[in-house]
Parts: structure tokens; C-alpha cells; sequence
């Protein structure tokens, strides 16, 4: 298994997060819906769904962080990742995306026997925010139900206490000042 990490910043009024984007490749050899939705369940991710894909339109959760595992075929993700901009990643069976919250995210194209499942640490419930709908004061809201989040207690595909994101840089270190000083000055 190969471990991706995508890192992100805030972005007009996408959060995105101090805790990086994680896509573990062929964490799940084979991928399979069962196998998938198993491996989450036995990682404490649990309120899982299976989709023939994800939604076709750029969204984020502010109430949980997010797991997407690859079932069978393939999809392109267009995700709020990466340096200013969006970031394409295709991932195939047996991948597995942890997205923490605030980060946006959209289906691009998918073959046409695609087939994801998803789950969230401990359960939790999950909203469905587009930065178009979003006023300022909801934004600040979204913002700041996102820092209260816990880091789950362990990696939905690997089971570790998800060591990329304990390592992760305080939000202020991690350049996230502006964004603490809208926070402030609006509590």
C-alpha cells in the first residue's frame, strides 16, 4: 500500500484544513463493496453508504471528516487540494480517500461500473455545504464546527491512529492566520 498526502489552504470560502488529504492506494486489494465497507466498520468509520459514485457538483462537510473507498472501476476527482487551486486524482478498486472535513469535493467522470462506499469516525452526521450557497456568517459557522472536530481514533483503511494527521501542523503554523483572524474577529 502506497500513501498519498495532499496538503490544502483556505479558498475563497472553501475551509479546506490544516489535516492533509490521505489516498491510500490498493489499501483493499480488489476493492469490493463488502470488503470495503468491513474494513471501515472495523476502523470505527461508520453511517456507511454505497453510491455509484459521489455527487457531481463541488461540496465539503463541516460536521465530519470523510472516508470514500472504491468498491469496483474507477473515478476522477476534482478535490480543493493542492497549491491555490483544484487537484484531479483518479483513484481505481481498492483505493481508499480520507478527506477531512472542509475540504470540497466533486465527481469528474467515473467508468460505468463504478461503485464507492463511504463512512464517518464514529458515525457522525454529515452535511452537504457548496461554497456558492454559502453566506459569510454560515461560512464562519462551517469554520468553526470544523476545528471542534476530533481526529478519529483511527485510519478507516489502515487502522493507525492516523499519524499524519496528529504530526500536522497547528492551524496558525500551518499559515492558516487570516483565517484565525476572520474566526476572531466575528466571535
Amino acid at each position: 500500500m502506497k500513501t498519498e498526502l495532499y496538503t490544502s489552504k483556505p479558498q475563497g470560502k472553501i475551509p479546506n484544513s490544516r489535516f492533509p488529504l490521505l489516498v491510500h492506494r490498493n489499501s483493499i486489494p480488489g476493492g469490493g463493496a463488502e470488503s470495503v465497507r468491513a474494513r471501515f466498520r472495523e476502523n470505527g468509520w461508520f453511517n456507511n453508504w454505497d453510491y455509484p459514485g459521489i455527487y457531481d457538483y463541488a461540496h465539503f462537510h463541516s460536521t465530519t471528516h470523510e472516508c470514500l473507498g472504491c468498491a469496483a472501476g474507477w473515478m476522477t476527482f476534482s478535490l480543493s487540494v493542492g497549491d491555490g487551486g483544484w487537484t484531479r486524482i483518479q483513484i481505481k478498486a481498492g483505493d481508499v480517500i480520507v478527506m477531512p472535513a472542509g475540504v470540497s469535493h466533486e465527481k469528474i467522470e467515473a467508468s460505468s461500473d463504478i461503485h464507492m462506499c463511504g463512512g464517518y469516525p464514529d458515525g457522525r452526521d454529515w452535511d452537504d455545504i457548496q461554497e456558492a450557497f454559502l453566506s459569510d456568517e454560515n461560512y464562519i459557522h462551517a469554520c468553526k464546527r470544523i476545528m471542534m472536530l476530533p481526529i478519529p481514533a483511527r485510519d478507516p483503511a489502515t487502522g493507525l491512529t492516523m499519524p499524519e494527521w496528529h504530526s500536522a501542523l497547528s492551524s496558525v503554523e500551518g499559515g492558516w492566520n487570516d483565517w484565525r483572524t476572520s474566526l476572531d474577529a466575528t466571535s
